[in-house]
């Protein structure tokens, strides 16, 4: 009954598409009870001469799957890394790459759920499944098939049906509507494989000739896909429609939000802040990937040292004051927010938290979204928490005076209070604070600690190498940590485990800057950063630079990528760097005495 409801929907998709009058389509299901799949297809392609890959299109909007144009996929050694060829070749199963935790396949048959349960066994992997022409899979795993090029996220993409511009039987115009198929399934599929690829941004950038998407991963951008100016308008409009923006509206930026969960039936569960601004070529849009499914992790998964968790891990039990994370955009601030509140997460405390947007939801939280076009902001969240007895404040980012002044306030008051502040360094944030207006004295008073974090991209545990570092670099990491030793480089090659780019998934680098009774006196006497700086480095603080350097000496980064996420500290420095190297040293050293 399955596979007759398949064959009568083909058809439908034949005749909606104008590929066959409705005598034929009448002619076929009169009989289509007595046919076998082949003879229809037979039927169709030879007699009511439609083509193979109009009839791909057919198939892939009855099975609900993306067509792929398997002559624009290549065969490399890869390919066959988590499938034996044999096995490709006798079931008919084409791998073209891996996403995340996805392989994904080409079949002609997407009906064998033998095959596709034997793939997921063999792989231990999910499976995503692309339909594909049968005699285009045999051809492409053909031993005489001499093919070289890599096969990855962006050769997938590329070969998508909505790609299918240079078939005769597919026209540009498919791409002139933003509600044409093409389009749908095109936007559709760039969140998807971003998400699968475990993208954090996506970024849709017009130029004058082309359209460029590039999907963040691991803090670094991939270019992903080039796509023609004549999809690119549609493109952008298919995306605001999803966002809920003003698709007539070009001249001026625009903030929104896709809930993908409504436009895909994946069960992918994930929301995109989306933000568009005019460009000298058209509109551009940036994508942040908030995934609903993902959870916090508990703290000592973040990255901290050993000294740093515990002296964080102390700090976030003080029943009053205020604890500040400080970074640019995506490093890792709401995560290490969100795990702090978890570990101090119980039933006798109250949690309040105000958040543009919620990228979390965590049970026993209560979470207020800002919405800035009805006069909802942090300074008027902030203000009405004050009202509702809290013990706990959570304000997502102090962004000007008003906030600045209202969460002091709170945490003068007896409330514990988490936010954040892009600065590039935990002393700076001072500086930052009194610009904002807010009295040294105050600051002095309220402030607990000021944590700075980068996320560091990790080297692969499969592939990296060991070397010995020597001159400059060994002077950098001597200096920073007194230490000197072998040290890990990434493969250029790659490997499948980490897609070739040699470095998989990141690991957090943090300054954690506690305040302190001559840290006190120095904020009171208003002095400049490079002082606070050098008395917190004097009593123990280590900066993100001699952080990332640990981590390097740990085996998890490289210093290639340390030195390009962090810059060294300043010679001035030299003295206080001593000084919490040698601190950190002698507590690692009691440490291991004691047990």
């Amino acid at each position: 009954m399955a596979l007759a409801r398949i064959q009568t929907a083909i058809l439908q998709n034949l005749l909606k598409a104008g590929h066959l009058s409705d005598g034929q389509y009448r002619n076929i299901a009169d009989t289509e009870e007595e046919m076998s799949g082949d003879a229809i297809e037979k039927l169709l392609t030879e007699e009511y001469k439609i083509s193979q890959h109009q009839l791909l299109f057919a198939k892939s909007e009855a099975f609900d799957l993306t067509p792929v144009n398997i002559r624009r996929c290549k065969v490399n050694e890869t390919t066959f890394s988590k499938l034996e060829k044999d096995f490709c070749q006798e079931n008919k199963v084409l791998p073209l790459g891996f996403a995340g935790d996805y392989i994904i396949v080409a079949l002609s048959n997407p009906f064998d759920l033998r095959v596709t349960a034997k793939v997921q066994d063999m792989s231990g992997m999910k499976v995503s499944i692309l339909l594909g022409l049968e005699s285009e899979i045999i051809s492409a795993l053909d031993d005489k098939n001499e093919q070289h090029q890599a096969v990855g996220f962006g050769d997938v993409v590329e070969a998508l049906g909505a790609d299918f511009e240079s078939e005769e039987d597919i026209s540009e115009d498919d791409f002139s509507d933003e509600e044409s198929a093409p389009i749908i399934k095109l936007a559709n599929r760039i969140i998807e494989e971003a998400y699968f690829s475990g993208g954090s941004d996506i970024h849709v950038e017009p130029f004058e000739k082309e359209t460029r998407v590039r999907v963040r991963v691991d803090g670094v951008l991939q270019n992903k896909l080039t796509i023609p100016p004549s999809a690119s308008g549609a493109l952008l409009a298919r995306l605001k429609v999803m966002a809920q923006l003003d698709i007539a509206e070009k001249r001026m930026p625009q903030d929104g939000r896709i809930i993908f969960k409504q436009f895909n039936k994946k069960g992918i569960d994930v929301d995109l802040r989306v933000s568009t601004a005019p460009l000298n070529h058209g509109e551009g849009v940036v994508m942040r990937i908030l995934d609903k499914q993902k959870s916090t992790l508990p703290l000592p998964a973040l990255g901290f040292s050993e000294r740093n968790l515990g002296i964080y891990r102390e700090l976030i039990q003080r029943p009053y004051g205020m604890i500040l994370h400080c970074g640019p955009t995506g490093s890792g601030k709401s995560m290490t927010l969100y795990s702090a509140l978890n570990e101090i997460n119980t039933a006798d405390i109250c949690i309040r938290t105000a958040e543009d947007p919620i990228e979390y939801t965590l049970n026993g939280l209560l979470q207020m979204q800002m919405q800035r076009k009805i006069g909802l902001t942090f300074a008027t969240a902030l203000r009405a928490f004050l009202r509702q007895d809290p013990d706990v404040i959570l304000v997502g980012e102090i962004r000007d005076k008003e906030t600045a002044g209202i969460a002091v306030e709170a945490a003068l008051t007896g409330h514990l209070l988490f936010s954040t502040l892009h600065t590039n360094d935990a002393p700076t944030t001072i500086s930052r604070l009194t610009e904002m207006g807010i009295e040294p004295f105050m600051i002095s008073a309220s402030l607990i600690c000021v944590c700075a974090q980068r996320l560091m991209r990790r080297v692969c545990k499969s592939c990296k190498k060991n070397y010995m570092q020597e001159g400059n670099e060994a002077e950098i990491i001597r200096r920073a940590i007194e230490w000197s030793g072998k040290v890990p480089a990434h493969s250029e090659d790659g490997c499948p485990t980490c897609g070739g780019n040699g470095y998989k998934g990141r690991v957090g680098i943090h300054e954690l800057m506690a305040t302190s009774e001559e840290l006190i006196k120095a904020i009171n006497a208003d002095e400049e950063a490079a002082v606070i700086k050098r008395i917190a480095m004097r009593n123990g603080m280590m900066t993100l630079h001699q952080d990332s350097m640990l981590k390097v000496k740990e085996g998890l980064s490289t210093m290639e990528e340390a030195l390009a996420t962090v810059p060294p500290d300043m010679e001035e420095y030299a003295h206080e760097l001593a000084i919490a190297a040698e601190t950190a040293e002698s507590e690692m050293s009691d440490k291991e005495d004691k047990e």
